[in-house]
């Protein structure tokens, strides 16, 4: 099978003296996994980061083994915030959920599309409620889809708004569902973190004994 796309790098582990096993999120073919031979390299190496948007051209021998990527650098994402811990803790976040919760060699445009779109605008002043927003957009592409929107006429109770779903309760800052953005500080930000954490939780990870990412823990820790 031989194929080509571009991705974003969500895995880079060492293989061999002078290889990397990789995992991109691709546009077309969804979660990938493959042998970069090189990707210790010096040149190569230094794109290889997380995030980082690379065109793949792919090739395998059967459905059964690995195949082998060649690579090249479409957009250098994530250097643009190594000096920024806030912004680099929530690219690994979303690339350790990514890895963890995306089914293997099964493309989902919405998903590719949320990701692409996110990452255009982590720049702007706003961007850590766009990753909010972007986790639920997640957790509805996946299965599960919170339907906020049920309870715009709730009670609101010092911006929280008490909801039931699927017979949990959770407590949700009331911006996550009149999406009104307007003075939104610290406290509701980490408990609209809270909040997709324990859908998250609750819906994927408990149920398939998944291991938590912990640069999502420390994301949220970092608006305590």
């Amino acid at each position: 099978m031989n194929w080509q796309d571009e991705g974003f790098l969500l895995s880079k582990n060492k293989f061999r003296e002078n290889g990397s096993i990789i995992r991109v999120f691709t546009n077309n073919y969804g979660k990938m996994s493959g042998i970069v031979y090189g990707g210790n390299s010096r040149k190569i190496r230094n794109y290889l980061q997380l995030v980082n948007k690379i065109f793949v051209f792919y090739k395998s021998k059967g459905d059964n083994r690995i195949g082998y990527f060649k690579t090249e650098l479409v957009e250098p994402i994530s250097p643009k915030y190594f000096n920024d811990k806030k912004r680099t803790t929530a690219l690994l976040s979303l690339t350790s959920i990514l890895n963890v919760l995306l089914p293997e060699s099964q493309p989902n445009k919405k998903i590719f599309n949320s990701v692409n779109e996110l990452l255009k605008n982590f720049s702007n002043q706003d961007w850590i409620l766009l990753y909010i927003y972007w986790e639920l957009s997640l957790i509805k592409e996946l299965g599960y889809d919170t339907n906020l929107e049920n309870f715009i006429d709730r009670k609101e109770i010092n911006s929280m708004v008490t909801v039931e779903i699927d017979k949990i309760v959770y407590q949700v800052p009331f911006f996550l569902i009149n999406k009104n953005l307007k003075d939104i500080n610290t406290n509701l930000i980490r408990k609209a973190l809270n909040f997709t954490r324990s859908v998250m939780l609750n819906k994927f990870f408990i149920p398939n004994s998944l291991i938590y990412p912990k640069a999502r823990v420390l994301l949220e820790n970092y608006f305590n």
